[in-house]
């Protein structure tokens, strides 16, 4: 009898000793651990980073850099992550990633 290889959970990746979850980048499409990427919310019309990862609603994932941020923008990636029609206003997440990246 052959024996069954370790397979790790889907969805899943073993990060430092702990299970984390995965998602994707709207910008680049890469799938990472979560903690690396920055969560957005939309409030009111406005995309909001959400540092501590506590607001309510839908939420997307950006790398906090200024390449995937433009990706985003030229791939309308936006409105699809959040189920929204219409513009969405983006200078407080483009004001969050320059500090980072600067």
């Amino acid at each position: 009898m052959r024996p069954v290889p370790q397979m790790r959970p889907h969805g899943k990746l073993e990060y430092g000793g702990q299970v984390t979850p995965l998602r994707t980048c709207v910008g680049c499409r890469v799938r990472t651990v979560s903690s690396e990427l920055l969560r957005l919310v939309v409030v009111e019309g406005v995309i909001v980073p959400d540092l501590r990862r506590r607001l309510p609603g839908r939420g997307a994932s950006l790398h906090p850099t200024p390449s995937c941020l433009q990706l985003a923008e030229r791939r309308r990636a936006f409105p699809r992550a959040f189920r929204v029609a219409g513009p969405l206003d983006l200078s407080l997440v483009r004001d969050h990633v320059e500090r980072a990246a600067g």
